[in-house]
């Protein structure tokens, strides 16, 4: 007669060593949140699972021939269509009995615009795939092109701020409204300086069947103009000051929130990017593109509930990836 055994799970995973699906050896940009991105969803997603990559700064600095930095199943799509392919690869592996998960990877031109339509027919079909976006806000890959996720007023190649223009006119594409509203079961955004809350919600996905979505905020050193050493520094920012919201949705509903416990100003944000310095010229059109810019993250603010209500809460921005006795993190 077998006799079960009570493994406390917890414990193993403490003293399991960490799975690397993007091993060292590839060729980001020095603080690349990318690279750094990428390698979190893959620490998190395990060995179990097959990628499929659009075109793009990912693929490319991963990838270049002969060599590849991923140890586990990877395959090259085109810029449009990684839904596409992740939606094949999903059919075929359970056409054979298989339960190995498929995560489809694009950056924001890949997802946000060349890709969107793939996207958007992989999630009506219900395909129990992980779609993550690393959002850098432009296509980096090719020179640093305004695309559908650039912020208002942010300076690029095809956006230039000068005499006759403050940046980009157009307000950034609010994707994971648009991607909740195929109603699938789990749709989420993250950032690279909150590292257990992109494990904690990698591994939601993981284990949810159907499409899930995962939205990623990524800074590029190069195409933002910060030193490649304050990569984390942004990306707390952008969620400090509201203008990235660290939220759940569930079947096109607002399941949580990350609270913020002290609401920066947008300036603090804008203020170590390169590609916003137009806006702390001494005029009235940089100062009321300011404005609107800290309107929207106000918005996002009052919409989403983000303030914190607890100087102690250590699932808000100031405690979710602080280190605790032992090690461990809330996640």
């Amino acid at each position: 007669m077998t006799q079960e055994i009570e493994i406390p799970l917890a414990e193993l995973r403490r003293n399991q060593p960490r799975f690397g699906g993007l091993e060292s050896g590839h060729r980001a940009c020095l603080g690349c949140g990318e690279a750094l991105a990428a390698r979190l969803v893959s620490e998190s997603a395990g060995p179990d699972v097959m990628y499929a990559n659009a075109t793009g700064c990912l693929e490319v600095f991963t990838t270049a021939w002969p060599d590849s930095a991923w140890q586990v199943p990877w395959m090259h799509s085109l810029f449009s269509n990684a839904a596409s392919i992740g939606a094949g690869m999903e059919a075929a592996l359970k056409a054979q009995g298989k339960a190995t998960k498929v995560i489809a990877m694009g950056g924001d031109g890949g997802t946000f615009d060349i890709g969107f339509q793939a996207l958007s027919g992989m999630l009506e079909r219900g395909h129990n795939v992980l779609y993550v976006c690393y959002d850098n806000e432009a296509y980096m890959n090719t020179g640093v092109q305004r695309s559908s996720s650039t912020p208002h007023a942010a300076a690029t190649t095809t956006s230039p701020a000068g005499s006759e223009s403050m940046g980009k006119r157009h307000l950034k594409k609010d994707i994971v409204s648009i991607v909740a509203a195929h109603h699938i079961p789990y749709a989420a955004t993250a950032s690279v300086a909150y590292p257990s809350d992109i494990r904690k919600k990698v591994r939601r996905a993981m284990g949810i069947e159907g499409p899930s979505f995962l939205h990623i905020h990524a800074p590029c050193p190069l195409g933002w103009g910060h030193d490649g050493a304050l990569t984390i520094e942004v990306a707390r920012l952008a969620v400090q000051t509201g203008l990235f919201p660290l939220i759940e949705l569930e079947r096109g509903g607002v399941a949580g929130a990350m609270p913020i416990r002290e609401v920066r100003p947008v300036s603090d944000y804008l203020g170590l990017q390169a590609r916003f310095r137009h806006l702390f010229a001494d005029s009235a059109r940089a100062r009321e593109e300011l404005e609107h810019l800290q309107a929207l993250a106000n918005h996002n603010i009052e919409v989403y509930r983000l303030r914190g209500e607890s100087r102690q809460d250590c699932m808000d921005s100031e405690g979710a990836d602080t280190v605790r006795r032992g090690g461990m993190r809330w996640a």
